[in-house]
């Protein structure tokens, strides 16, 4: 997988929090910490949308075409 170097602006105690981590061996460094934290965050934005969208399916419905598929 290829990587691209970004630059961010943090909050100075946000930083510390992170550095914190990294200090505590929690995290190898900086960069791999960010990184899994942004992919944590996508990943639940995609499981909310996926939530949102199943909400808006009407039960009956998709239980008649369900069995009209069984059929």
């Amino acid at each position: 997988m290829s990587t691209a170097k970004v630059a961010i602006t943090i909050d100075d105690q946000l930083l510390e929090k992170l550095d914190l981590l990294v200090r505590e061996k929690s995290y190898p460094n900086r960069s791999n910490l960010i990184q899994e934290a942004v992919r944590e965050k996508l990943y639940r934005i995609g499981k909310s949308r996926l939530a949102r969208e199943c909400a808006k399916l009407d039960p009956e419905y998709e239980q008649a075409m369900a069995e009209e598929g069984l059929s």
